[in-house]
This record gives structure tokens, C-alpha cells and sequence, in this order.
């Protein structure tokens, strides 16, 4: 073989694997801007699922779970009646962070007029969780004197209740974020004469 026929077959094979050395390298490193994009992506994700579940703060829940009826006196000619209820009330924290809340006033209604109260003491819902707690309300219908409907009601053997609480509290994240939130609780019941229990209880 001619020599320069030699040398010039050497000059293509470096160049053809130089060629190919340069294509090794460009797909690496799209390989690599790939994986780098998909890491990104699946970081940016992950901050979007933390935000909207974990970072996002919600309102606690707060409810009536259960009244027990002690002590029913109820006067026909009066008419009027009075009370001891006993009430589990509960703090429903979907939060991934504890709610701490104040002191606040529960009370039970008749017909817009307040019938009896009771202190909620301060406290804490442990994140994700609900706190429970057990109230006492002296319940009179002396503020009902004149009340038509009352005597209606005690006639017919049910009386309609409600009851309304408004708890003020902060729910802490990571010892760092806080953020007051206001908790409202609106329930009806109806008082049953006779067997002297609370039926009906409904909290929105």
C-alpha cells in the first residue's frame, strides 16, 4: 500500500474516533441535563404536595359530642324549667401543627336568650388530633318569663336548645409559623321531658 494511502487511512480512523469520542461525550452529558431536569422536577413537586398538605393551615373543628341531662326540673304552670348539663365538648385539629386556644364562654340558648354558660378553659390540640373536654352548664329558663312558645314546648314534651361557642387559638408549625385561627361552634338539640335526654344534637 502506498504510504500515503496509509497515512491517510490512519487520519480518518483518528478522526472517525474522535468523532465518536465527541458523540459519547454529548450524550452524556444530555444524559446527565436529563437527570437534572427530572430531579428538579421532582423536587418542585414535592414542595407543592408540602405546601398544599402540610403548610396549608386549616380551621379546627369544634363540637358537641355528647350532653347528659342531671337534675330536670320542669313546672308546667309557669311555665319554666332548670338543669344541670353535663357536655363532652371536642377541638378537632387537622393541622400538622398543635392549636393553642384561650379561654372562651360556651352557652346554651332558647330562642336567642341565654339559658346557661360555661367556662372552656384554655388549652392545646396536639397536631392532628382532638382534644376533649368535659363542661358543666347550670341551665334556667328564669330569663323566659312571658315566652309563649315555652309553654308550647313544654306542653308538647320537647324543648329546643342551642348552643354557641367561639374559640380563638394560633396553630404553631415547626416552632416557626403561627397563624391565629378562630374556631366557631353552632349546635341545636332538643330536650326530651320525658325521658330527660338530649336527642338531636347536630353541630355544624
Amino acid at each position: 500500500m502506498d504510504p500515503k494511502d496509509e497515512l491517510a487511512t490512519e487520519v480518518g480512523g483518528d478522526e472517525e474516533a474522535g468523532l465518536q469520542f465527541k458523540e459519547l461525550r454529548r450524550k452524556k452529558r444530555i444524559k446527565c441535563y436529563a437527570y437534572i431536569a427530572a430531579f428538579a422536577v421532582f423536587q418542585t413537586i414535592i414542595i407543592l404536595v408540602f405546601a398544599l398538605t402540610v403548610m396549608r393551615i386549616k380551621t379546627p373543628d369544634v363540637k358537641l359530642r355528647s350532653v347528659t341531662v342531671e337534675g330536670l326540673q320542669v313546672d308546667n304552670t309557669t311555665p319554666s324549667f332548670s338543669m344541670t348539663l353535663i357536655a363532652e365538648v371536642t377541638v378537632k385539629n387537622k393541622n400538622f401543627g398543635h392549636y393553642k386556644f384561650d379561654n372562651t364562654t360556651a352557652t346554651i340558648s332558647y330562642g336567642g336568650i341565654t339559658v346557661g354558660e360555661a367556662v372552656i378553659a384554655k388549652g392545646r390540640a396536639k397536631a392532628r388530633n382532638t382534644r376533649k373536654m368535659n363542661i358543666t352548664m347550670a341551665v334556667t329558663s328564669s330569663q323566659l318569663s312571658g315566652n309563649s312558645n315555652l309553654g308550647s314546648e313544654i306542653n308538647s314534651g320537647m324543648v329546643t336548645l342551642s348552643s354557641y361557642a367561639k374559640l380563638s387559638g394560633k396553630v404553631q408549625l415547626m416552632k416557626m409559623m403561627k397563624k391565629r385561627k378562630t374556631a366557631e361552634m353552632n349546635c341545636t338539640m332538643a330536650l326530651n321531658l320525658t325521658s330527660k335526654a338530649i336527642q338531636n344534637l347536630n353541630c355544624d
